[in-house]
């Protein structure tokens, strides 16, 4: 370690930003298209740990697992160019944890979206009840019950005493 990097942790995060890749480049594996040593991978993202995330998150989420996906097929394609047998390069674990993921992300923003309906269903159906309450809406048999007169009865007492 330097003393440059010691003394100033902020040189090592600008080198960080400086020498990221741009363009084609994020396509490729630390600059190979094909990697020569087998590189260990996590798990797919579970539901359950995919319901605590904000939908901030689970945007971000899916995007780099998009990236991913999109680096592994260019990786399946320079295998297929270059004859290597997929015996010797298969990159199929790492596709799968990424459909997996990206399929619960799917299903853990359905479930909120469904949520939600169901929320607003709830909400519209109060609302309406409430809107009964405070306008005390009666219906003719009540009227009758509490001996008061609807329009219908008004107008034939008016008419027979005529």
């Amino acid at each position: 370690m330097s003393f440059f990097s010691r003394s100033f942790p902020a040189l090592n995060r600008l080198k960080q930003l400086a020498f990221r890749p741009r363009g084609v480049e994020e396509f490729f594996e630390n600059g190979k298209s094909i990697p020569t040593e087998k590189s260990w991978t996590g798990r797919a993202w579970r539901a359950s740990e995919l319901r605590i995330k904000s939908f901030d998150d689970l945007h971000k989420l899916w995007y780099v697992l998009l990236k991913e996906r999109n680096v592994l097929a260019a990786q399946k394609e320079e295998a297929r160019r270059f004859h290597i047998s997929k015996q010797y390069f298969s990159n199929k674990g790492r596709q799968i944890k990424c459909q997996k993921s990206m399929a619960r992300i799917k299903f853990v923003l359905n479930e909120r979206r469904l949520a939600w309906v169901e929320a607003t269903k709830l909400q519209r159906l109060a609302n309406v009840q409430e809107a009964a309450v405070n306008t005390k809406i009666s219906t003719p048999a009540q009227s009758l019950a509490e001996g008061t007169t609807t329009s219908a009865s008004k107008s034939a007492e008016t008419s027979a005493s005529v």
